[in-house]
């Protein structure tokens, strides 16, 4: 393993450069190449169309920010196995080949480790440093702790213009099958709501909650300010488990449909039910709020920071993480084993699984679900209760970081 290729895949999130940066270290450190294989998949595929690549030297390698998000490698939305193209594994070989490249690095999340699955059996050696923001892999994953700081800063940011406007603001982030970035960034943002896809939404008692606790709050205030924060992640269900999908939009380079609006479909649903309670009128003009035709309700309003919540820079955790998850990917290759995704590193263990495992999609627990209704947070649900069990540590703690 003399060359080694390094791919950054999907969306783009913090921690990707501290992958690459790792990666090349650790190269340069064994003795062996490192090169930027640009724009993801769509790199890979036309390689051999490549006149040359950017070897990662010390002196190119020192030129990456590991803390900036987004990669210096680049990204693209290809998977290769829909490329119509029935020579296509033997053209990414020749790729491969005219550059003497022996294995892959490559990061990126479900999507991506499917199509590293696809390449090892179809005999490339590649492993798999895992990356994605929506925090769904088996395996941490680079960027999901600067997306979900960055969502936590935001959404705590807009309590402000809630408090001004007394509105209730409903802010849509990432989370497509599961609601990991909604729901760590709502409770770090000390949201009032946070609906995610696991969790079909009664908008009934989601109403309730945002009636009883807006509603007190502006009685409460003696200046008749309150907010009430929602976190709603993309892939909102409703209560009959269905998606909320733009059937017109097509599907994406991956076979997702594309979605439709959550925050604004659940303001819609608020808004209806502010219209038809009579509570909401009396309430509006107790307070001194109530114009006719003009103010009549509470004000629900959508934000939707979309791309802000994974640009930027990247936070202390995903940096440590990156680094070392791209130097344990190119230990990995040097030593034979590959159609795998990296764990972590232990001390001087790196440990691993194989990539078709790792990626199988991981949901937010149910357990920690109900310990947060208990506390207080509405989940678009009549609360569960909360019943733990209790064990004893002995010895060592496993780290964190």
């Amino acid at each position: 393993m003399k060359k080694i290729g390094v791919i950054t895949s999907g969306g783009d999130c913090g921690g990707l450069n501290a992958v690459i940066k790792g990666a090349a270290q650790m190269a340069y450190d064994k003795g062996a190449k490192c090169y930027v294989i640009p724009n993801g998949y769509a790199g890979l595929y036309n390689l051999v169309e490549f006149d040359e690549l950017v070897e990662l030297r010390p002196k190119r390698f020192d030129m990456i920010d590991n803390a900036l998000a987004g990669s210096e490698a680049g990204h693209s939305r290809v998977k290769i196995k829909k490329i119509e193209d029935p020579n296509k594994y033997e053209r990414i070989k020749k790729g491969l080949a005219k550059f003497g490249i022996d294995g892959l690095v490559i990061s990126g999340g479900d999507d991506t480790g499917s199509v590293i699955v696809d390449l090892y059996n179809n005999g490339i050696p590649c492993v798999h440093a895992p990356k994605t923001m929506d925090l769904d892999l088996q395996t941490y994953s680079v960027g999901a702790d600067s997306t979900i700081s960055r969502i936590a800063e935001f959404a705590e940011d807009l309590k402000t213009t809630g408090r001004t406007h007394n509105r209730i603001i409903v802010v849509e982030v990432f989370g497509r099958y599961a609601g990991h970035t909604a729901f760590r960034g709502g409770v770090a943002a000390d949201a009032d709501a946070v609906l995610i896809p696991e969790v079909p939404v009664d908008f009934d008692a989601l109403y309730e909650s945002v009636k009883f606790k807006f509603c007190v709050r502006v009685r409460n205030s003696d200046v008749k300010a309150g907010t009430y924060l929602i976190i709603v992640a993309e892939g909102l269900k409703n209560a009959d488990g269905s998606d909320i999908v733009d059937e017109t939009a097509g599907i994406d380079a991956f076979g997702h449909k594309k979605l439709a609006g959550a925050a604004k479909y659940v303001c819609q649903q608020l808004t209806k039910r502010f219209k038809a309670d009579p509570d909401i009128k009396k309430f509006m003009q107790d307070e001194k709020m109530y114009v006719p035709n003009i103010y009549e309700v509470p004000e629900v309003r959508a934000v939707t920071p979309g791309h802000l919540v994974r640009c930027g820079r990247a936070s202390a955790y995903d940096v440590n993480f990156g680094r070392e998850a791209g130097a344990a990917a190119v230990q990995l290759l040097m030593n034979g084993i590959t159609g795998v995704t990296v764990v972590k590193v232990e001390g001087n263990e790196i440990r691993y699984m194989e990539t078709a495992k790792a990626i199988v999609q991981r949901h937010v627990d149910p357990d920690l679900i109900a310990l947060h209704e208990r506390l207080g947070l509405c989940f678009g649900r009549k609360s569960q209760e909360f019943k733990p069990t209790f064990k004893k540590v002995e010895g060592k703690v496993e780290r964190h970081l």
